[in-house]
C-alpha cells in the first residue's frame, strides 16, 4: 500500500465534512478527549518535569510549545500507519493484549503498592545512573534542544498507547486525529486542572485504566471467529455512563463516610 493511500483520508475534504457535522462522530471524538485527558494526566506531569532543567520560565514554555507540535505530528504519523496495520486481525489481537496488560499491570500495582513503588525505585535508579554518565560525556546540542528532544522522544512513546486505544473505539482517522489533537491540547492545557480533579475524585484513575480493559475487550470480541461489532455509539454511552456511575459512587462514599478528599 502506497503512503498516499495511507493518508488519503487525512486530506479527503468530504470526510472531514461528514465527521464535523456528524453527531455520532462528535460522540466518539468526546470520548477520545476524556481518555486522552484521564489517561496523560501522568504523562502531561513526566513532560512538564523534564522542562524544570531549562533555567527560565520562557524556555520552558517553549519547549512544551514545540512538544505540543511535535506531539501532533507523531500522532498524524502514528495514525496513518495504525489505521493500515489495525485492518490485520493479528495486529488486532496484540493490540488488546497489550491494552489488557495495561489495565492489568495498573490494577495490579494498585493491590501491591509496595512492590510497584520498589519497581519505581529501580527505574528512577537506573535512569539517575544513565544521565549521571551522561553528564561526563560533551554535549552538541544545548540543553534547550536536548530538553526538546527529550519531549519528542517521550511523545512518540505516548502517541503509541493513545493511538492504539483510539483506533480500538473509530476506524476513521480523522475522528481519531481531532479526538487526539483537542485532547493532547486539553491534557497540556489543563494537566493541573485534571489532577487537582483526579485528588477530589481519585476514583477517575482506575475508570480510565476499565475502560482500557473494555477496549482491549472490544477489540477481542470484534476478532474471527467472533466478529462481534459494539456499535461507536453504544461505546460512547458505556464511556459516559461509567463516567456519571463514577462520580456518583465517589459522592455516595463521602456521604457515606462524612468526609472530602481535597
Amino acid at each position: 500500500m502506497s503512503i498516499l493511500k495511507l493518508y488519503a483520508p487525512f486530506f479527503d475534504g468530504n470526510n472531514w465534512l461528514h465527521v464535523l457535522t456528524s453527531g455520532k462522530d462528535w460522540m466518539i471524538i468526546l470520548t477520545l478527549i476524556l481518555m486522552e485527558c484521564l489517561l496523560s494526566v501522568d504523562n502531561a506531569v513526566v513532560l512538564a518535569a523534564q522542562t524544570q532543567v531549562l533555567p527560565n520560565k520562557a524556555e520552558q514554555r517553549k519547549s512544551l510549545v514545540y512538544g505540543l507540535w511535535g506531539a501532533y505530528l507523531f500522532h498524524f504519523i502514528v495514525i496513518g500507519i495504525g489505521t493500515y496495520l489495525i485492518n490485520f486481525w493479528e495486529i488486532k489481537l496484540a493490540g488488546s493484549i497489550y491494552l489488557f496488560y495495561l489495565a492489568f499491570k495498573f490494577f495490579y500495582d494498585q493491590r501491591h503498592p509496595k512492590q510497584a513503588a520498589e519497581h519505581e525505585k529501580e527505574k528512577e535508579e537506573r535512569e539517575a545512573a544513565r544521565h549521571k554518565g551522561k553528564k561526563k560525556k560533551r554535549h552538541v546540542l544545548s540543553l534547550f534542544w536536548r530538553t526538546v528532544i527529550s519531549i519528542e522522544s517521550m511523545d512518540i512513546v505516548f502517541s503509541i498507547d493513545s493511538v492504539l486505544a483510539a483506533l480500538a473505539v473509530s476506524d476513521n482517522p480523522v475522528v481519531v486525529l481531532i479526538g487526539g489533537m483537542i485532547g493532547i491540547l486539553c491534557m497540556r492545557g489543563v494537566a493541573e486542572i485534571i489532577i487537582k480533579l483526579m485528588d477530589i475524585i481519585p476514583e477517575l484513575q482506575p475508570m480510565a485504566y476499565l475502560l482500557i480493559g473494555i477496549i482491549a475487550l472490544r477489540l477481542l470480541l470484534a476478532l474471527p471467529p467472533l466478529r462481534f461489532e459494539v456499535p461507536n455509539t453504544v461505546f460512547a454511552i458505556i464511556v459516559f455512563a461509567i463516567l456519571i456511575l463514577t462520580i456518583l459512587f465517589h459522592f455516595w462514599k463521602v456521604k457515606k463516610h462524612g468526609h472530602k478528599h481535597i
